[in-house]
């Protein structure tokens, strides 16, 4: 008779997940039944979303939907192989071009995701032992997981602080330096002093990476991110990557830079050479996205004000907010359990933020982190902030 089989219990996984769900920390997945604009429904009840990254509303966009719709009739629904083989199709090229144009860069390379997209540029341009990874402390996970796979050596500098950037920045090395930030922190909804990073590059040769996921769509003048709003090109930006999950609605990402840095991502970059090509009907969704966010301006003025109105309704009240004048607004309440609390007693009220706990943040900085979008009203905002001061207030000793 055969050995009955382990189970994870035997391996000791037991006692890990006990030991998440004893810290507060344990999570799960919601179930979304309906979403239609800046409303869900989860388990039967329709609530006001708070923690969409959808920032101008473009998700249910009629435009995106036909699109894909028509696209899909042509192409079908899969890419069917990797972009080196056979994935490659003229909507995904058109799109790569469409956005060489729209950054002001080069050359374009489409991915899945914006974690493939950072694991790629990490390790393909980073990746010898003599190269180093200079890196923001609260990048995404991504970031810090491809400079971990890459054989440069890491170096973690102070949040958003260049006097500490300019210093690790290494100086005839013989190897790559890459400096690396985010541009919107997804967790603080911070920025980070990109024409000062540029500048200290630029002095030290080393080459400025910019993960713009959080900007992108969202700031500049025609909605073209960070570096528009900052006016840097690619001579002091040699390296952007966005995606199209957050302001564009939809899912993937690219990245941008001169021609030789792109080549030689399409060469050595792993996650591009080894994955299944998104889905054309993606792409030429995407392309209608682009064009929504140059006509559509009155998206981000709406979400402008929208910011400036929570803002104030959390000064006048008290709240304890970081500072951020980007859609995403971090309300910090500390420890993993009081932060979960929150979040249950608020969708108690009709309104959705999911509580941020470790790792995804330091320990004692757990919080609701809410984001805003093109599709709240005045009259969303508003019920939020009383919602939040009723169950802070509740919660007091």
């Amino acid at each position: 008779m055969a050995a009955p089989g382990r189970s994870g219990a035997d391996f000791g996984f037991d006692r890990v997940l006990k030991g998440l769900a004893d810290q507060g920390l344990s999570r799960r997945p919601e179930t979304v039944q309906r979403r239609d604009g800046a409303r869900i429904t989860l388990d039967g009840r329709s609530l006001v979303n708070f923690c969409s990254n959808d920032y101008l509303g473009l998700s249910t966009h009629p435009r995106l939907v036909a699109a894909l719709r028509e696209a899909a009739g042509r192409w079908g629904i899969g890419s069917t192989a990797s972009p080196l083989v056979c994935g490659r199709s003229e909507v995904h090229a058109e799109l790569e071009r469409v956005l060489a144009a729209f950054t002001g860069r080069a050359r374009v390379l489409l991915f899945p995701s914006g974690y493939q997209a950072n694991l790629a540029v990490l390790t393909a341009l980073a990746g010898g032992r003599s190269d180093t990874i200079v890196m923001d402390r609260l990048c995404h996970a991504s970031l810090i997981d491809g400079a971990l796979l890459s054989r440069g050596r890491l170096r973690r500098f102070a949040h958003t602080d260049p006097d500490v950037l300019a210093q690790r920045l290494t100086r005839g090395s013989g190897g790559v330096c890459l400096a690396v930030t985010e541009s919107v922190f997804s967790m603080d909804g911070d920025l980070a002093p990109l024409s000062e990073y540029a500048r200290l590059c630029r002095e030290a040769g080393a080459c400025l990476f910019v993960d713009d996921a959080h900007g992108f769509g969202v700031l500049g003048a025609g909605g073209g991110g960070a570096l528009e709003e900052l006016q840097l090109d690619q001579a002091q930006v040699p390296l952007l990557m966005a995606t199209f999950g957050k302001a564009l609605g939809a899912a993937g990402a690219f990245v941008a830079g001169d021609e030789v840095l792109l080549e030689t991502l399409l060469q050595r970059g792993r996650p591009h050479i080894y994955s299944t090509a998104p889905p054309p009907a993606l792409a030429a969704a995407v392309l209608e996205a682009l064009q929504l966010v140059r006509e559509e301006t009155w998206r981000r003025q709406h979400l402008g004000a929208l910011i400036d109105r929570f803002r104030a309704g959390v000064q006048d009240r008290g709240l304890p907010l970081l500072a951020s004048a980007t859609p995403i607004q971090p309300l910090l309440l500390g420890g993993a359990r009081h932060a979960v609390s929150a979040s249950e007693a608020l969708q108690r009220q009709g309104y959705f933020a999911a509580a941020i706990r470790p790792p995804t943040v330091p320990e004692g900085g757990s919080r609701l982190r809410i984001t805003i979008t093109a599709a709240h009203e005045e009259q969303d905002v508003d019920g939020l902030l009383n919602a939040l001061e009723r169950i802070l207030a509740a919660a007091k000793p």
